[in-house]
């Protein structure tokens, strides 16, 4: 997997604002296969900053639906929460 398979994007939410704020870490959305070590050298790299910690979780997909009785199910994704050394930033905007 390649730097761009690993990390999919970073979430902007109100709490991941605050957590990016007050503890310096950022919510990224990563590959399911993918380990810590992976996503910590793949944020290093398209970033250019420095990770102290890495926390995953594996989010499980909402239960949907859309005009029809039958529900539909969201994607399964991992969630990772990824520290930065003081003084680094990811510009998100």
């Amino acid at each position: 997997m390649t730097i761009y398979d690993i990390v999919k994007t970073v979430r902007l939410t109100e709490k991941g604002t605050a957590q990016a704020a007050h503890f310096n870490q950022y919510t990224v959305v990563a590959d399911r296969r993918a380990s810590k070590v992976q996503i910590r050298k793949a944020v290093e790299q398209l970033f250019r900053v420095s990770v102290v910690k890495v926390n995953t979780l594996n989010v499980r997909g909402k239960l949907r639906r859309q005009s029809t009785r039958a529900a539909g199910r969201d994607q399964n994704w991992k969630k990772a929460l990824v520290t930065l050394k003081e003084g680094d930033k990811i510009q998100l905007t």
